[in-house]
């Protein structure tokens, strides 16, 4: 009887992180339905809730991150990360892995680190143009490297025998034919007849800048039918958000949501995006075609999504706005001309390299597969 492939995948802490290994699990099963597949994480990130979801067993380590703000606190990583490392060799033998992949965030550290302790390959997969680092760390104890963006090698302790494979995003998206979707999109968000559609996506859990911005805008377009402001908030700022909106007498022109199930259906409905500037959104607009403004988070480790954001920016896919710009009158001056130019967006959204994106996560994935049958 054949072993089943076992895998398991370190990665937590924000969606940019889960989001592409729970693309990679998706990948595995389709290559080998009988794979089992989890996953390492902690009991703070967003992986509690969006792992279960998906379906996976999620194993917790004690682990804190890999952050400077930690101030004294930071002498106790070396400590955490060989506890936690030994964690994970105990996960592993329990699960009988074959093969562990370290996706970033800080669990994804100590993932590698027990693959080391049990003698198990490794690979890492760095999704930001700079490395954050979980994964800085983690290149140091595995030959095998693959990354999102060319421009992260040089950040990585042997960066030069990286493979670019891109970014592991849903098949939904993988796959997507915007116009084919655009009439079912539109029904399921309400957008009245001949309306364009601004998509405010602040991330996993919103992003209180951008749903300022929209906020303002709907206010300044209330009466206004030709354009729609589509805002995820999280769920956190959703009550708030809809009654800002009705108190500026903005609900016609406006909805609020907390959150997207189907990403297909919203890049879909989308004539334009602002958004955050994380490597798995950067890929999924480049692979969709949707034109975007960009605004940073400025607070992202190496100011990463800066660094993001110019990959679609600098070839014309994207306007990049620094957050502190990000205010209702700033975004109206770069998004009214944009809307009233339908050749202009089509434009924008012609000029971005897909790349691998689209099969990033099959390409991650036959490497995973061959480092767990390698005699």
């Amino acid at each position: 009887m054949r072993t089943p492939l076992s895998v398991v995948i370190g990665a937590g802490g924000t969606g940019g992180h889960i989001y592409p290994g729970l693309a990679l699990a998706e990948a595995l099963r389709r290559a080998d339905p009988d794979a089992v597949i989890s996953f390492v994480g902690t009991e703070r990130g967003l992986e509690t809730t969006l792992i279960p979801a998906a379906g996976y067993r999620l194993h917790t380590v004690d682990m804190i991150p890999f952050d400077p703000a930690l101030g004294a606190k930071r002498f106790l990583l070396p400590a955490a990360l060989l506890r936690s490392g030994a964690q994970c060799r105990s996960i592993l033998r329990t699960q009988r892995a074959q093969v562990v992949v370290g996706m970033g965030g800080y669990p994804s550290a100590p993932a590698v680190l027990g693959a080391r302790m049990a003698g198990l390959p490794s690979v890492i997969h760095e999704s930001n143009a700079v490395p954050g680092r979980a994964n800085q760390f983690a290149a140091r104890l595995t030959e095998h490297l693959t990354v999102a963006f060319d421009g992260s090698r040089p950040h990585l302790a042997g960066g030069e025998r990286a493979r670019t494979v891109g970014m592991p995003i849903a098949a939904s998206l993988a796959a997507l034919d915007r116009p084919a979707l655009r009439d079912e999109a539109r029904g399921t968000f309400g957008i009245p007849a001949g309306a364009r559609v601004v998509l405010f996506n602040g991330g996993s859990l919103g992003a209180a800048r951008l749903t300022a911005a929209a906020v303002g805008l709907a206010t300044r377009w209330r009466d206004r039918r030709d354009v729609h402001l589509l805002i995820k908030t999280g769920p956190a700022a959703l009550a708030e958000t809809r009654q800002r909106l009705a108190d500026a007498g903005a609900g016609p022109v406006a909805q609020a949501v907390p959150y997207l199930d189907r990403m297909d259906l919203a890049y879909a409905v989308a004539d334009l995006v602002v958004c955050r500037a994380g490597s798995a959104t950067i890929a999924e607009l480049a692979t969709t075609g949707v034109p975007a403004v960009l605004v940073p988070y400025p607070h992202a480790p190496g100011d990463h999504q800066t660094h993001n954001a110019r990959v679609l920016s600098e070839v014309g896919a994207a306007y990049l706005v620094p957050d502190a710009e990000a205010t209702a009158d700033r975004l109206a001056a770069v998004v009214e001309p944009l809307l009233t130019d339908p050749g202009r967006l089509a434009a924008m959204g012609r000029a971005a390299d897909p790349g691998n994106h689209a099969r990033a996560a099959d390409l991650l994935a036959a490497t995973v597969i061959r480092l767990a049958t390698a005699p």
